[in-house]
């Protein structure tokens, strides 16, 4: 592909569509937002429909993003794009000392309790703090469970988090039996934290894993829905037991097994 622009051409966009644009003038960090969050999530799509094209397309929204907010807040006079630059250059040299210093490491492992330890060493009070808290609950469980594992808050082997996620299933159904709706919900919790617990184990990315199911989920009902509608039907219409066999049908023809 020719290189036609550089890193300075987008620079030098955003200067003038600042200057000149009434909605690009207009926006501040707060308007921008909640635009961000939806083009990032554009993003995860992308990734896990591994689809390239997308994937390119949307970096390319999320830079420009990243390149607004530093316009603003060197029109603020509070950093510039280099500031941002430097700034993360800088952080990548000091957390990775076994690159650029004399720290040996083993494995990943390592690095990332390394990393943790550093964190604490510049500041941070705790080995959680760095996890937003708007963060999506599953992902946030996921990160949460992987900062506690690099102080060693951990368990050994993957049976031992199967007994854990039993463990929570019976007190879910404790918590049933007495019909208390508090308990109900916090036992559930449990059980999904534990359940995310066992994803990590497992090596499963609970997030994705989750949004591949929806997607797998919305495309087998619109086809329920378009079959039924072939057969001059609604969904509404018909029985469970007639949409399970819909659905039954759905998932042979899709792993070609009809």
């Amino acid at each position: 592909m020719e290189n036609k622009h550089s890193f300075s051409s987008l620079l030098t966009i955003m200067d003038d569509l600042r200057e000149k644009c009434p909605w690009d003038r207009k926006q501040t960090i707060h308007s921008l937002r909640q635009q961000t969050i939806e083009e990032l999530y554009e993003l995860t799509d992308a990734i896990t429909d591994t689809d390239w094209k997308s994937i390119r397309e949307e970096l390319g929204d999320l830079l420009l993003h990243i390149v607004f907010y530093a316009k603003i807040g060197k029109e603020q006079n509070q950093f510039s794009i280099d500031d941002v630059i430097n700034g993360i250059c800088e952080k990548l040299i000091s957390r990775h000392p076994h690159i650029y210093g004399d720290v040996k490491v083993e494995n990943e492992e390592e690095v990332k309790q390394n990393w943790e330890k550093l964190k604490l060493k510049e500041g941070k009070k705790s080995v959680l703090s760095g996890v937003p808290g708007s963060l999506p609950a599953l992902v946030k469980a996921m990160r949460l469970q992987e900062k506690a594992k690099q102080v060693g808050f951990e368990w050994d082997n993957t049976d031992q988090v199967m007994d854990k996620v039993k463990e929570e299933m019976d007190e879910l159904k404790a918590a049933i039996h007495t019909g208390k709706q508090d308990e109900i919900d916090e036992e559930f919790g449990d059980v999904l934290f534990s359940l995310v617990n066992y994803s990590r184990f497992l090596k499963v990315d609970a997030e994705n894993a989750l949004e591949r199911t929806n997607k797998k989920f919305i495309r087998r009902f619109q086809r329920m829905e378009e079959l039924a509608n072939q057969r001059g039907q609604q969904l509404s219409d018909m029985s469970l037991q007639q949409m399970d066999d819909l659905w039954n049908d759905i998932k042979k023809t899709e792993k070609g097994v009809l």
